[in-house]
């Protein structure tokens, strides 16, 4: 608990960045379009965080599992990969953003009018790539060596910096959504000084240093591995995200793709408090089972499983008995929200069933069994998601049926990730305990 409520208040702070500018940028006039424009940019934004989560998530496991197990000099090694990837990865995927963005955003479901914005968002975003990748990525290193404060401080940086200069460069300068993605990229340069200076500096338990900062190719291909789950996490959101903003503007037109915008914003402040308890317990669930502690190692898991449930019945009734009220947060267009009511209830039904499917991929990826982990990304985004998303709106669902989707998934891949999860971890678990 002590490692998960830093974290929890540290991801509910991170998410400002994104969701505060959605705000803003959602009541600069009296339609959605610019918000439209923005949720465009999401799988692109999304892909970003894939490859970070693949050299970040991937390397802190095997972090938490080499301090626990007393291997500084591996600890350092993989600290140092991280780092390298990542910063490789930014530079990639900023000059791919940029050569690509026009026919990848047309192809994402954008319209000529709502172009005009995304391109505006994205220009900018892009630029600071590496900054982006070096804080969310290098974050998990501090709180794998017990400093979950340090770790919060540095995402709440960046927060209260984004927040004191939307307003600022969206209405004061008049510079609009080129704005808000300007003062993202200022907040995020920020955060990654934070890191790095406390990850190079002297109160690390176990410091960064450039000398460490190397691709090898053993401890590289460990991490990929890891970390394969979180990017296919990442990736498929990425897929789906495409899938139902290509369906929607088919269907339905720019209205439909700023509903689903708002959608996932709501969903993503939700969720944020359920990935901090399993992100904050990940590097616990590691330690311990590094130091043969099963005990501690179950007892998390069981921990994640019921804050996870218990948290996400009281979203859902949130959501379902005010939805005009979540929408207007993020849109002032009366369209906006009276089309959006009806299917935002459609879309969080099941919401209780994602905290099982985290709990589950949580315990996977903090144990290194990274094929159930990949797997149950692939079942739940892939195989059911993406197919029921161009698949009901075809049949007669219209666009009710993209948002149909998420809810079937949720019930049918929580349900089998968990299930699988007891079957495995927590009887091999069981087993170890009752020899030790």
């Amino acid at each position: 608990m002590a490692q998960a409520l830093p974290l929890t208040f540290a991801q509910f702070i991170h998410l400002l960045y994104n969701v505060v500018d959605r705000i803003f940028i959602g009541h600069m006039g009296g339609d959605s379009l610019a918000l439209t424009g923005v949720g465009l940019t999401f799988p692109v934004v999304t892909l970003i965080m894939a490859f970070t989560a693949l050299f970040g998530n991937g390397g802190v496991p095997l972090f938490s599992m080499a301090r626990g197990a007393g291997n500084t000099a591996r600890g350092r090694k993989i600290q140092g990969n991280s780092m390298a990837l990542l910063l490789v990865s930014a530079v990639l995927l900023m000059a791919a953003g940029y050569a690509f963005r026009r026919p990848v955003l047309f192809a994402f479901g954008a319209s000529e009018d709502s172009y005009i914005y995304a391109e505006q968002y994205l220009n900018i975003y892009l630029a600071g790539t590496v900054f982006v990748m070096i804080t969310t990525g290098m974050n998990g290193y501090i709180n794998a060596q017990g400093f979950p404060r340090i770790g919060m401080l540095s995402v709440v940086l960046g927060a209260v910096v984004n927040i004191i200069l939307d307003p600022i460069f969206i209405f004061a300068l008049d510079m609009g959504v080129s704005g808000a993605a300007l003062a993202t990229v200022i907040s995020q340069a920020l955060s990654a000084i934070w890191v790095l200076r406390f990850l190079f500096g002297k109160d690390a338990v176990i410091p960064l240093s450039w000398e460490d900062v190397r691709i090898h190719r053993s401890i590289a291909g460990e991490i990929t591995k890891l970390g394969l789950a979180s990017f296919i996490m990442q990736a498929t959101n990425c897929a789906v995200q495409v899938a139902c903003n290509a369906t929607l503007q088919q269907y339905g037109g720019d209205l439909y793709v700023g509903v689903m915008t708002v959608a996932n914003s709501i969903r993503e402040v939700f969720m944020l408090p359920v990935s901090g308890l399993i992100g904050g317990a990940q590097p616990v669930i590691s330690y311990n089972y590094g130091a043969r502690d099963y005990g501690r190692t179950r007892e998390a898991i069981r921990f994640n499983t019921l804050a996870g449930v218990v948290y996400t019945l009281a979203a859902w009734l949130l959501v379902y008995l005010f939805p005009g009220q979540w929408i207007g947060i993020f849109s002032d267009d009366a369209a906006l929200i009276d089309t959006g009511i009806s299917l935002l209830r459609i879309y969080f039904f099941g919401f209780v069933f994602m905290s099982l499917q985290f709990a589950g991929q949580s315990a996977f990826q903090s144990l290194g069994d990274a094929r159930h982990a990949i797997f149950f990304s692939l079942l739940r985004k892939i195989i059911i998601v993406v197919p029921l998303t161009l698949i009901l709106p075809a049949v007669g669902f219209g666009v009710r049926g993209v948002f149909m989707a998420e809810p079937v998934s949720n019930v049918i891949g929580g349900t089998a990730c968990y299930l699988t999860m007891r079957h495995t971890v927590l009887r091999r678990l069981e087993r170890k305990i009752d020899r030790s």
